[in-house]
């Protein structure tokens, strides 16, 4: 044990004495930051979509078209569809689009429209300018039905329904929004590290066994005590710098929430707005007016930048996520040092590589798509959760959704009875490939390797 303590040492502190090592553990976190705040930034303050629309249709389309934040309409100059174009393309400021309404559109027959623009039209504009189109055109066909805009108010629903979790003491409100975000991000991070980390004791083992340091190290030390001391050395590489990833995002979370919340409170120009205003007040009765002006506000309440957590199983998320992650991380490492004994360059390793990491790809995809269109308790994602190669991805995704202890548990021991076979299998290939140079190593020769004497 004082062996592989020695080993874990110098593999920690080799690699956490990188400059490397400490620019990217001060870095990721501020990077991550500051893309988030700036693509918050840059969705958030985009201009409204300036349509012109002219309409030949005798419908009245164009007098009830009310745009939103998103886009605004504008009468198209000249008198025919071709001066309406030129002046299109001449328009100062820039016009996005040319809404075109012929005069064999009907509200019962809604064929032949069509949207002009220079290039390609985004399918985020063509849904805004659809959906406004549509809302018109089904409110002039309830006008003609003789229903003013208080019915038609009134008539609208606008449902609020809260999923409640009854397996929380007193029953938990369930934010789905954060658990599907919690378990996208759980997923990655797990994949990410135990890939990139595994990776890297390949490659440590590959390198000394290049230099041939192995034959040194291996007159002191056993090849299983020599290939444990490297995997654990990395896994606490790994936990350092996640452990400093998570106070420098918990510190930063005071500065870029603020800054992020300000950013998703979209307000268009004053010109829209008074567009919009304009032609709502022009299409609402006196009514619906009073009723509007007299009805109550809710007070505003200011938000924390954690209340996303609010409903997450937070204990059994971290405690979950640091077992999976680790076990995980200790299963594929000593498959990589394996692959890393046998071959003698990182071109040979791919072919090993392959058939090691198809499991976490195909756990990673099925599992998103469980959980997205399935159930994450149903049969698919509870097996996916018990195989010990998939199990690190499937669990830790299942895991903001809730899990019962006893899956956890049967989870647990498969993973660490899995993690114990395929490290007597490492071993068994790690003890011979560690000084087997020149030769073109296969499965059939792997396969040998397990089964040497000595």
């Amino acid at each position: 044990m004082d062996k592989i303590w020695l080993i874990i040492q110098r593999e920690y502190l080799t690699r956490v004495r990188k400059k490397s090592f400490l620019i990217m553990s001060l870095l990721a976190p501020l990077l991550l930051a500051g893309t988030t705040v700036g693509i918050a930034k840059l969705s958030g303050s985009s201009d409204v979509d300036v349509v012109a629309v002219r309409d030949e249709s005798g419908q009245q389309v164009l007098a009830n078209l009310v745009g939103n934040d998103d886009v605004r309409f504008v009468p198209a100059a000249g008198n025919s569809l071709t001066e309406a174009t030129a002046a299109f393309k001449k328009a100062k400021p820039k016009q996005h689009a040319l809404l075109y309404f012929p005069p064999t559109f009907s509200l019962d027959n809604s064929k032949g429209i069509q949207l002009l623009a220079d290039g390609n039209v985004s399918l985020k504009r063509q849904n805004n300018i659809r959906k406004a189109v549509n809302k018109t055109v089904g409110e002039l066909k309830m006008k003609r039905s003789g229903l003013n805009q208080t019915v038609i108010e009134n008539l609208s629903a606008n449902v609020d329904m809260d999923a409640v979790d009854l397996s929380q003491v007193g029953g938990r409100k369930n934010n789905v929004g954060a658990t599907t975000g919690a378990a996208y991000l759980l997923s990655i991070l797990v994949y990410m590290f135990i890939f990139i980390y595994g990776v890297q004791v390949m490659r440590g083992v590959s390198e000394e066994k290049s230099s041939r340091i192995m034959e040194v190290m291996l007159s002191s030390v056993k090849p299983f005590q020599l290939m444990m001391g490297k995997i654990l050395g990395i896994a606490a590489v790994v936990f350092t710098q996640f452990a400093l990833w998570i106070v420098l995002s918990w510190g930063l979370t005071t500065v870029a929430a603020p800054l992020l919340a300000d950013s998703m409170k979209k307000s268009p120009p004053a010109a829209a707005a008074a567009g919009v205003q304009e032609a709502a007040n022009n299409r609402e009765s006196a009514t619906y007016d009073a009723a509007k002006a007299t009805a109550p506000t809710a007070p505003e309440v200011a938000a924390s930048p954690l209340d996303f957590l609010d409903g997450l199983p937070i204990g059994s998320i971290i405690g979950g996520f640091l077992f999976f992650f680790l076990g995980g991380y200790l299963l594929y490492s000593s498959m990589f040092a394996a692959i890393g004994a046998a071959v003698d360059d990182q071109t040979d390793a791919q072919q090993f590589m392959f058939p090691v990491t198809i499991p976490l790809i195909l756990s990673y995809i099925v599992s998103i798509n469980v959980i997205i269109n399935g159930d994450p308790n149903g049969p698919l994602a509870f097996w996916l959760s018990m195989i010990p190669f998939t199990s690190p991805i499937a669990m830790v995704m299942r895991l903001p959704f809730g899990v019962p202890m006893w899956q956890l548990l049967l989870s647990a021991v498969l993973l660490v009875g899995g993690f114990i076979f395929t490290t007597w299998v490492a071993s068994r290939i790690y003890r011979v490939g560690v000084l087997m140079y020149g030769k073109k190593v296969n499965y059939r020769e792997l396969s040998r390797w397990m089964f040497y004497k000595g």
